[in-house]
């Protein structure tokens, strides 16, 4: 072999060594874990939210507050999503005219237990335009029988059963008596006083009693069919004693019997048929927003909500 072939043979060899070397001083690639999936993260489902209720305690509110059928109406027409109304700020506004801010949160007091507790009823009474003076009683009634027990039992038990038992009218007196037995012995007598004069100065104003003397006729106001309707949807999102159509609410203003039946047959908004004890009802809008909205007696929110 020739010193040149020798040379280069050599100098291949030690090429090669310094390649496996190199490669083998590179430290050996390890396994790199695989990404973890991220965990999705659940959200909890929202809480069914709980119906309203009628209020069940025995109180006597109702000696500050009475029906307040105009002041009720501006209460409607000034409230709407935005938080509480505030005393303060209906005194600045001066809604509710001359009356000194002690006077204001008592009234405001009494009127958010009749509406704000029933928020998808006060959404459609503040959308409520062009609603009869009947109408507005009505709504007015029942709503202070569903945040007062005391005057739901005078109106949709007491005055009712008068007229069944063949006692069309009521006086003062037999007011204070039936009072004693209401309250269980809770009041005095001058309290008790005081409160028949509000509960049969409520009444009248309801259009349950005729006359401010005694003895008063007990009298059965005119129901419109949108009242009648109202307080039908209204029951239907509102936890109570009694079923959808016997109760104190339906008996205050006599639909009872074949009264109500044949006023529920004739209402353009359900249908209704009954044979005997079975009765079959179906209702066309899903509830109170839906129905004030497909009638128009709700504002631009229920619009909306019924095209939703």
């Amino acid at each position: 072999m020739s010193k040149a072939a020798a040379s280069k043979q050599i100098s291949s060899k030690t090429s090669s060594s310094k390649t496996s070397l190199a490669a083998a001083s590179q430290p050996a690639a390890t396994a790199q874990p695989a990404p973890r999936k991220a965990k999705a993260r659940q959200t909890p489902a929202a809480k069914p939210q709980a119906r309203p209720r009628e209020e069940g305690r025995l109180h006597t509110r109702v000696l500050k507050c009475t029906l307040e059928t105009a002041n009720s109406r501006i209460f409607w027409a000034e409230s709407s999503s935005r938080p509480s109304m505030q005393a303060e700020v209906a005194f600045e506004a001066g809604w509710f005219g001359h009356r000194s801010l002690t006077r204001l949160r008592e009234l405001l007091t009494n009127l958010r237990a009749r509406y704000e507790a029933f928020p998808s009823a006060l959404q459609v009474l503040h959308g409520w335009k062009g609603m009869g003076g009947d109408t507005q009683k009505l709504i007015c009634h029942w709503h202070l029988q569903l945040s007062d027990s005391l005057y739901r039992q005078f109106s949709g038990a007491f005055l009712p059963d008068r007229l069944l038992h063949g006692q069309p009218t009521v006086s003062k007196q037999q007011v204070v008596t039936w009072l004693g037995e209401a309250g269980g012995g809770r009041w005095s007598g001058s309290t008790r006083l005081q409160l028949a004069s509000k509960l049969l100065s409520t009444a009248h104003s309801a259009g349950l009693i005729q006359g401010k003397r005694d003895p008063r006729p007990i009298v059965f106001p005119l129901v419109p069919d949108d009242a009648l309707t109202y307080l039908l949807h209204l029951l239907r999102e509102v936890v109570f004693e009694g079923s959808l159509l016997a109760n104190p609410y339906l008996r205050s203003v006599g639909m009872e019997g074949n009264l109500l039946n044949d006023r529920l047959k004739r209402l353009p908004e359900l249908s209704y048929g009954r044979q005997g004890d079975l009765v079959d009802m179906g209702w066309k809008h899903r509830d109170l927003s839906a129905w004030a909205a497909n009638a128009g007696v709700g504002g631009l929110e229920q619009r909306e909500l019924a095209v939703a």
